[in-house]
């Protein structure tokens, strides 16, 4: 259920109401009674983490950051030792 926030056009009391989105708007200030209460537009819901252990859904494990750490060192290793294999062959043909 959301919180609404609602503003007395007749004493400028603001307060925070918790109820249901079926719920009508309210309309009685309960600071002086009247019938001036308007419902103020929000800037939005937030997201809010309950419970412990939503993280670890959210980032890679352990062995999946060792093997693209391995595979990454493989690949690097393979780019250098092309790298040097070519440039010889270059000089070799010219």
């Amino acid at each position: 259920m959301p919180t609404y926030d609602y503003v007395c056009n007749a004493c400028n009391h603001q307060f925070e109401l918790f109820q249901s989105i079926k719920a009508s708007p309210k309309r009685k200030c309960p600071e002086c009674g009247r019938a001036k209460l308007r419902r103020l537009i929000g800037p939005g819901a937030a997201i809010v983490f309950k419970g412990s252990g939503f993280y670890k859904t959210d980032y890679r494990s352990e062995s999946y950051k060792k093997a693209a750490a391995a595979e990454k060192k493989n690949a690097s290793d393979t780019a250098a030792n092309s790298d040097g294999k070519d440039k010889g062959k270059k000089k070799a043909e010219k």
